[in-house]
Formats: structure tokens, sequence, C-alpha cells
């Protein structure tokens, strides 16, 4: 059976039927697009006529933010001092003009408050890095974002962003926004507006500013604290060089230009010098936390009306400004360091890193350069104490002595300060004279590795090298780690991470951040108990701090530590552990009377800062023996050995043969009792063990 084809004739209807098809088809399509495009015209419209009818929002610049100390009150108040001064577009130099330009939003002048070309193309760099390191905000949207948001990193603070930004251009010249924008942008040491960073840096008005001095300046509002030349001139520098070149490609100045710019030598102003205010290192330790760690933007720090609540104890740290101020008055170039912590909560109470804030404002508490010396030792000696082969009656000979080490292949000889020698002394004795000798045989006995593996435990995070020099504090470590190591002899074992910073709420209240110190048990409690106690003789007769055993009204323990060029001393109460340094900046030794500055302004600082609280003795943990032993033999004490003394012990390893075969006469309440060095809480604490 043959297929019939159709005739040419009706062949040609159907294709003339199924074109008329087709442009009906097309023709509805494109009336129903050109009325979508005209409804959403019209509402594009109303929607812009909405937009500039309405207000722009208000200021948000206004709170500021404030920093509390422990007890609520106010420690300062940020933007309080704020350093502005208008200025006109023309009063502003051109230079700076197209430098801020160039380097912030070269298509400023052509775009509507928002550059979806600068967006493209930020998101080009940021997938080629894989990371974001361009931005692609406008100066609109920055000047939106300053003046009405936060600086929160979330979509719809970015759109209402944007929205504020095309509601700015609606309503203002770009000419307007740009005035704004360098009137209030930020540039670092509370200085806002080109005027006032003009005038803060090179001492001019911002209409006399060169071209080196513009792209210098336009370079640090995209991180004050990375490209200020007074924090970093080398940052600040290279950030120049990025400035000029980002002009050179958008065309306002030449290469010749910017190589000329580049070389040119510019006198920036010494920082003026800051108004005297309590804590003024503690306050920029808890900015650099906040920025640093929390999360917390420099402009939200400055800006955005925060409550900052911390640890310090603003009377403590008037006490320690003051002391450190009192004992420093006969050295004009000596510097000192004083950190202390409640050893309890990890609580930063208060904090000087050296003797005027206003002068030099680097902060030697966290100084890794400086030798603990001696101070080191009980760090040594709490590691043999663990390893059950040291007590406090262990004896050795002090006498001058060359230890070999590495298999025998090296030697090292140390000395005693003054080429003094004690014979045979015991640990307590050891710890009160600081003796070199038994602190190198120790570190030897129980190994370096062990004391270095402790320090870490205890949170020293300082580079050590497992040599018998480390016995004697030859390695740097920071005030800040030896206070917080040593708060763990007074907290029974338990190490506190150190905070500054209990919480942070914004303006209304809502909170930003709340510490939860790390708290972690690093040595069992009746070590930390026995090393207490060794280390209370120091401020005994005969013990290198007895020279301030006169102003030490309670309970302390500690240990000095004497290098050529530092003195510390590190010492703890069961409220507060506190590390002290002197010395000076440059590679310069210190005297014999200098090396005794540490010792009266731990103790001043100690007994000032806790003038409110009771004495208290230091709690007795479970596994403690506390026995009378002849210090001659290291035996238990009876009547045939009078020159006895009570001594604490490790339970198991306190001594079990007595001096004498005489017999122990039963305590009738009359018997002599053995005595200390006469103060009243050595006969506090013998009547408590009793």
């Amino acid at each position: 059976m043959q297929n019939k084809r159709p005739h040419p004739s009706q062949q040609t209807k159907a294709n003339e039927s199924d074109q008329q098809r087709w442009f009906k088809r097309i023709k509805k399509m494109s009336s129903l697009s050109f009325s979508t495009l005209i409804l959403c015209a019209a509402a594009l419209f109303i929607m812009l006529l909405y937009m500039r009818s309405q207000a722009l929002p208000v200021s948000k610049m206004g709170p500021s933010t404030e920093i509390f100390d422990n007890h609520g009150e106010v420690i300062e108040t940020l933007n309080g001092g704020k350093n502005s001064q208008n200025v006109s577009l023309d009063e502003i130099s051109p230079n700076l003009i197209q430098a801020t330009l160039a380097i912030e939003d070269r298509n400023f002048y052509h775009h509507y408050g928002f550059d979806m070309r600068g967006i493209a193309r930020a998101a080009v760099v940021n997938l080629q890095h894989m990371s974001k390191v361009q931005g692609a905000g406008t100066i609109t949207q920055q000047l939106a974002r300053n003046l009405y948001l936060s600086h929160e990193r979330t979509w719809t603070r970015k759109l209402k962003e944007t929205y504020y930004a095309v509601q700015m251009e609606l309503q203002m010249s770009k000419d307007q926004i740009l005035e704004e924008y360098l009137n209030q942008i930020y540039y670092g040491h509370s200085t806002y507006g080109i005027q006032a960073a003009a005038k803060l840096f090179f001492g001019k008005d911002a209409k006399e500013l060169s071209l080196a001095e513009s792209a210098m300046l336009a370079g640090i509002p995209k991180g004050p604290r990375y490209y200020s030349p007074y924090y970093d001139a080398k940052n600040a520098k290279e950030r120049q060089g990025t400035v000029l070149q980002t002009m050179v490609v958008s065309g306002s100045i030449t290469q010749q230009e910017a190589d000329k710019a580049s070389k040119e030598k510019l006198t920036i102003l010494p920082l003026e010098k800051k108004k005297p205010a309590i804590g003024g290192y503690f306050r920029d330790y808890v900015r650099s936390i906040a920025i640093g760690q929390l999360g917390i933007s420099e402009d939200q720090f400055e800006e955005q009306g925060l409550k900052i609540y911390t640890t310090l104890d603003i009377n403590a740290q008037k006490v320690a400004e003051e002391v450190v101020t009192d004992q420093l008055s006969k050295f004009t170039e000596m510097q000192a360091a004083l950190i202390a912590i409640d050893p309890r909560n990890g609580y930063i109470k208060a904090m000087v890193g050296g003797r005027d804030y206003g002068e030099n404002q680097f902060n030697r508490v966290f100084a890794d350069s400086r030798q603990p010396g001696s101070s080191f030792k009980p760090i040594v000696y709490v590691t043999a104490l663990q390893q059950k082969q040291y007590t406090p009656i262990t004896q050795f000979k002090s006498e001058p002595t060359t230890f070999t080490y590495d298999n025998g292949r090296q030697s090292y000889t140390p000395g005693n300060f003054g080429n003094t020698y004690y014979n045979t002394i015991d640990l307590r004795q050891a710890i009160a004279k600081s003796d070199n000798i038994f602190a190198v045989h120790t570190l030897l006995e129980v190994g370096a590795e062990n004391v270095i593996a402790t320090a870490q435990k205890m949170g020293i995070k300082s580079p050590m090298k497992p040599l018998p020099s480390l016995a004697l504090g030859t390695f740097p470590i920071s005030p800040f780690e030896m206070a917080s190591a040593f708060g763990i002899f007074a907290n029974q074992g338990v190490r506190v991470e150190p905070t500054a910073i209990v919480r942070i709420e914004d303006s209304r209240g809502r909170p930003l951040y709340e510490s939860k110190p790390v708290m972690e048990k690093v040595i069992e409690a009746p070590y930390t108990y026995v090393m207490t106690q060794l280390m209370e003789s120091v401020f005994e007769q005969g013990g290198t701090g007895n020279r301030v055993s006169n102003v030490l009204k309670r309970p302390v323990a500690g240990k000095t530590g004497t290098t050529n060029t530092d003195a510390w001393l590190v010492g703890y109460t069961p409220e507060l552990s506190t590390a002290v340094w002197v010395g000076y900046d440059k590679d310069r030794n210190i005297s014999t009377v200098e090396s005794h500055l540490a010792a009266p302004i731990f103790a001043e600082f100690t007994e000032r800062a806790l003038e409110s609280v009771p004495p208290k003795l230091f709690a007795v943990p479970e596994g403690v023996v506390s026995v009378y032993i002849d210090p001659a033999s290291g035996k238990l004490a009876n009547e045939g050995c009078p020159n006895s003394r009570m001594e604490a012990f490790v339970e198991g390893t306190e001594p079990t043969e007595y001096c004498t075969e005489q017999p122990v006469k039963k305590d009738t309440g009359k018997t002599d009792k053995p005595k200390g060095n006469g103060t009243w809480w050595e006969d506090l604490k013998r009547w408590w063990n009793e």
C-alpha cells in the first residue's frame, strides 16, 4: 500500500498556519515581557521615590564603649577623647582625595551606591586566593555601615548596608558623600577624619598634604593597627607603595610621580604623650584580646558602645602603679613589670608594664627576652618531689662542682652568688639561700626533659633546651607566664587560664562574649603544698627575701631570681600570685642595689593590695603529714635533738627513724616547742598543724 503525499497547495497552507501561530506566540511573549518590564520599571521608580522621600536613620555614632573593672567601676570611656575636626572637600588636598578613591573605590563617581564590577572583581580575586582577600564595599557602603549599622558579618547587614547606600546616593551628591566619609573615617589613635589625621601625623592641614603623605594616610583606614607608622613603620611604607601603584593603575598619577613620592622621606611627628590613666597597659591588653582573639573589629571596639567587663581590681592597680613609681623614683632609666593574678579563677587583678605608660607603651609583662634566674628553681624542685626522689630533707653538698652531661662529653661548672657555699644543706636551705649547686644537681638527677615537661604543663610556652643551665633560669620566660605558673602552687595544683575579659555586651546589653576559664589539674595538691612550705622560708631569716619580712604581715611563699641584667621576685598568697621584674630595656647590667628592688615592690604591693583581706594560711590538702625533724640528720626529732623544726611531707615520704635512740617524751604541754623566725604566722602555722 502506498502512502499518499499531501498536495503542494495543502503543504503551503500548513506552513503558513505554523508561521502564524509562531508569530502570535512571539507577539504574546513580547507583549508580556514589555508589560513586565514596564511594571518592574514602575515598581523600581516608585521604590526609588520612596527611598528618596524617607529620612536616613539616625547615626549610630554616639554611644561610647566603656571598660569596667571587676567591681563595675568604669576604667575608661572610649570615644570620649575623640580627636576629630570637620573640613569641606575643597579644604582637602586633591592628592589625598585621589589616593583614597584609588585604594577604596575607583568607580565612586560611576556607581549608584554599590559597584557590580567591583563585586565581580573581588569575587575573582578571592576565588583565586581561596579566601577573602579583597572586599567589594564602596565608599558609600562604608559610610552607611559606619553611620547606621554594626560590623557583624551577615547577609542581613550587607543588604541593609546596600539599601542605605542607595538611599544616600539618592539624597546626597557624590561630593557630599565623599566629604562626610573623609571627615569620619578612622585613622587610629582615637583620630577620626583627615584633618585630625593630617595634624596628628604631619602637623599640617589636610589641604597641605603632599602626594607621599596622602598615600601614607590613605592606606591607614584599612587597618589602623597594622598600617599606622606609629605601630609598624615597615607595614605603613609597604601600604603606601600599594596606594601609589593603585593610583598609577587608575590613571591618577604617572609611574614617575609614584616613584618620586615613594622615595620621599616623610617627617612623622612623635605621638603625643598620652594622658596618665589607670591601667594603661591592661587596657591595651584588653583591646588586643578583644580584637585579636574574640573577633571584635577595631572600629567596633572604638565606636559601637560596647560594655567590656574585665577582671582588673582598680584598687590593686592603683597600688601597683604607685609602688612601682615610688620604688623606681631614684633610678631614672630602670624599668619594671608587675602582674598579679588570682590563682583561684585566673583573673588578672593588676598589670604594670613599665614605669610610665604615657612615655612608653611597651608592655614588659609579656616580654619574652628576660631570664627568670633562680625564680625558675621551684619548677625544678616540684619535678623532683613528684618523682619521689626528693623530700624537704634531701641533702647535697654545696661546694664548687663541675657537672658532666651528654654522656660525659660536656661539662658545666656553675657558681653561687658571691662564691658563697654552704657545705651540706637540705632542700629547704637550698631554696631559702638559692643555692645553684643544689639546683643543677637536682635537674641532672631528675632529667632536664622532665623539668621542661613540668614547665609546659604549668603553662610556660617559652622555648627551653634540656641543658644544665636550665636549672638557673637561663632561658627567657615572661613575667606573665611566671605569675600564672606560681599560681598553680597557690591553688593546690590546679592551673586556671589567665583571664582579662569576663564579658562583653553590645550597646543594647546583649552578650557578645562570656569567658569560660579553663581549669586543669597539673600537679597533685600534696606536692604543691610542700613546695609552698619550702618557699615560705625565702622570707624567713637567712632567706634571700628576708629583707622584706618586716613588711609582710601574712603567710607568703615565693622565690627571688637575679641575673646580671634582671631581678625577680615571684610569689603568692592564697589570693594572689604576683611576678615582679626590674631591669633595663637595653642590654645593661644592674647593680647590687638595683637587684634588690623586686622584693620591696612585691612585698609592699602584696600587703597594700590585700589590706582589706584577712591573712590566711595555705590550706593543708589530704596526703600531707607534718612532723618534727632534726635538720642535721634529716631524721625524726626527739628530746635528744633540740634544734628541730616542723616539716611537711607528702604522705609516705616522711622519715621513720629518730635522730637518737632516746625515747620520745610525751607532750605535757610544757615542753619547749621548736621555734621559727619569731613571726606570728609561724606560731599560728605550728598551732594549726598541731
